[in-house]
């Protein structure tokens, strides 16, 4: 064995995204101890940063150790008990994802369901909502990871309200990179992860709970399945008490600190728009070379993660391959019914700028000559779609 180098590569998957100079700095910073004053002035500083980037006020607004999936697992084991009925949306991976976590819990989940690649019709979940026993959680994936859809909240959140259940949201790759909206839409709980629109590495998973869901939490009738990642016990760690529950991931909490100021310096706005436009431009030199989106409504294509058809006469997987192992560049392949015919090209947090989607631009366009493809023009499309910004 000899000292590790891994290779610098343009990650532009469905995620762990580039990170920020700064926050590999803050990686590195000395390591204290999990009750030190200094790293407990770090936890406030980003619980005020977070609600910010939740856009709410809810006072339950941390990060849990663990990836996205621990913060998944989090909202539900806190607030679902055996019997409860949940209606999940679903249209995508973690949608399905969603209800296996869902039943785990003993709950009895009705899955309101749209082909992948389409947002899911509010009128579906008016439909569950109306028919059967009292629900105790409406869920849906805002920003379907599998598929690139971004999922319209508001009508979900209004039928959720109106029929007494609280609304948990997926926004694993939306948060930094989409408006949330987490009060605005009436969000109970919303879970993401730090590795993909907060430029941060993988390891812990912000989450944030309304009064609503912490008074769910609070009248349990049965302890909460998870130890590890009981709120009524780590919100105490987070919390003025300061119990100790599990030692924290204290450099990862740096990290996650300096990526949430990076946001704050930048602005919620300027970051959306950043997206948004890098994902237009994307999506001219895409479609001047011959690929075409998936998702077909403008308004419900994710900004952060563009998912796009493959030419039938190219093997995607080798294009992909040729990608890392020639230009350093990841894409991601499709899932499910997309696999094989699909890519999933990320322009997340600090990955999402002009040199990295041109410097991609370019590589393609070369791989797809490669295939006998007339490819070229990308580069310039997407340029003009640059300048007019």
């Amino acid at each position: 064995m000899t000292q590790l180098n891994p290779p610098e590569r343009l990650l532009m998957g469905p995620g762990p995204s580039n990170v920020h100079p700064r926050v590999y700095g803050a990686l590195a910073a000395p390591i204290v101890g999990h009750l030190d004053p200094v790293f407990l002035d770090v936890m406030e500083q980003s619980k005020a940063l977070l609600r910010d980037t939740f856009e709410t006020k809810n006072e339950l607004t941390i990060p849990i150790s663990g990836t996205g999936s621990a913060g998944m697992e989090t909202c539900f084991v806190n607030v679902l008990e055996p019997g409860d009925r949940v209606v999940i949306g679903v249209n995508g991976v973690f949608g399905n994802r969603m209800c296996d976590v869902a039943e785990r819990c003993g709950a009895q989940v009705e899955r309101v369901e749209a082909a992948w690649g389409e947002a899911i019709d509010p009128a579906q979940f008016e439909v569950a909502l109306e028919s059967g026993a009292q629900t105790k959680l409406v869920a849906v994936v805002q920003a379907e990871t599998s598929t690139g859809v971004l999922q319209p909240l508001e009508a979900i959140g209004a039928l959720a309200r109106e029929h007494g259940a609280l609304f948990l949201v997926d926004a694993v790759t939306s948060l930094g990179g989409v408006s949330v909206g987490v009060d605005t839409h009436g969000i109970d709980l919303c879970y993401s992860g730090t590795q993909k629109c907060l430029g941060c590495p993988p390891g812990l998973s912000p989450v944030t709970l309304s009064e609503s869901a912490v008074s769910a939490l609070q009248s349990r009738k049965s302890k909460v399945q998870s130890w590890y990642l009981d709120l009524g016990m780590i919100a105490q760690y987070w919390g003025e008490t300061r119990v100790y529950h599990h030692t924290a991931p204290i450099s990862m909490n740096y990290a996650l600190r300096e990526a949430l100021l990076l946001i704050h310096e930048e602005g919620l706005e300027s970051r959306w728009n950043r997206h948004r436009t890098h994902q237009q431009a994307l999506l001219a030199g895409l479609q001047t070379l011959g690929l075409e989106p998936v998702v077909q409504e403008p308004s419900l294509r994710l900004p952060p993660l563009t998912t796009v058809r493959v030419p039938d006469q190219v093997d995607e997987a080798a294009v992909r391959k040729q990608l890392l192992t020639e230009f350093d560049i990841e894409i991601g392949g499709g899932l499910g019914v997309f696999q094989g015919n699909a890519w999933r090209i990320g322009l997340m947090g600090h990955t999402s700028s002009p040199k990295n989607l041109m410097t991609f631009l370019a590589a393609l366009e070369i791989c797809l000559r490669a295939t006998g493809l007339d490819a070229s023009g990308g580069l310039a499309q997407a340029h003009k779609v640059l300048d007019a910004e």
